[in-house]
């Protein structure tokens, strides 16, 4: 956003009327120290489900529980002083009713201190974002490939190609109309990014989407190469963290094993106590 901006909290409605350049900058968080980092450079900072699979080692984001997203939420408070933070509503949470929905986000909001939540689905959830938004709950969408639904989609596959164009295009009209303030465009083909950009008049937050998107979101902890095994094709790598953590490690287990560590500058002298002159032996 703009530079007079950064000096004020960002709001869910301040990201709404950000339609266009320069763009929306996002990444995830899940702890103090991360949410703190982001927080200096970004606009929004995601609470993201894939907390899941980052922080806990599951295999997808199915396994996210409301209190887990609850307890990182409450970290990721700490560290957020400028930046919208979003919080992602995990499965199961959202999808039975708007009633339920409304109860779930509603604790996630006074427990965490979150400023809006992020929930997945189009055409289908779009009764459940207008029951969010008329009670007070700002709320995030999100189109395209939705992890969540993984099993139903088939894999992490790109969504929206040949006939499909047509669904993942009403799905953002109906998400932008039932008034989530943005909506994340995940996998898809870059044209049909490009179109759903012009055609919806709030902002899109593209992963794997287009260049187009009124902004861009990333798991920092892709983008930092943590994980040297895992490259999708839509994350650029702005380091190699994991190979030099992994150097690190290994540099500090071969001086331990050598007796090189701790040498003198890492200990403590002791001051030992001597007897007083003239004392008896």
């Amino acid at each position: 956003m703009s530079a007079s901006s950064k000096a004020a909290a960002i709001t869910a409605p301040g990201i709404a009327r950000h339609k266009g350049k320069p763009s929306l900058v996002c990444l995830t968080a899940y702890t103090t120290p991360v949410a703190e980092l982001v927080d200096a450079h970004c606009d929004i900072v995601l609470v993201g489900d894939s907390v899941g699979m980052v922080m806990h080692g599951l295999s997808s984001t199915l396994g996210v529980t409301l209190d887990m997203m609850i307890m990182h939420g409450k970290a990721v408070r700490r560290g957020v002083k400028r930046a919208l933070m979003v919080v992602d509503m995990p499965f199961g949470t959202y999808e039975e009713s708007p009633e339920q929905a409304f109860r779930n986000a509603t604790r996630l909001m006074a427990e965490t201190g979150c400023a809006a939540v992020k929930l997945e689905g189009g055409e289908e959830m779009a009764e459940t974002i207008r029951f969010l938004c008329a009670r007070g709950i700002p709320v995030m969408g999100h189109i395209g490939l939705t992890p969540q639904a993984v099993n139903s989609l088939g894999g992490y596959r790109v969504q929206g190609r040949g006939e499909g164009a047509e669904i993942v295009r009403r799905d953002a009209a109906a998400v932008a109309e039932a008034g989530a303030f943005s909506i994340v465009l995940e996998k898809v083909p870059d044209g049909l990014g490009r179109l759903i950009t012009e055609e919806i008049p709030v902002p899109t937050i593209g992963i794997g989407a287009s260049a187009a998107c009124d902004g861009q979101v990333l798991v920092t902890d892709d983008m930092l190469g943590m994980f040297t095994a895992f490259r999708p094709k839509f994350v650029k790598r702005y380091a190699e963290l994991g190979q030099a953590a992994d150097a690190a490690i290994a540099a500090f287990a071969r001086e331990v094993r050598e007796g090189r560590f701790p040498a003198a500058e890492h200990v403590f002298a002791d001051e030992i106590p001597t007897a007083p002159r003239g004392a008896a032996v």
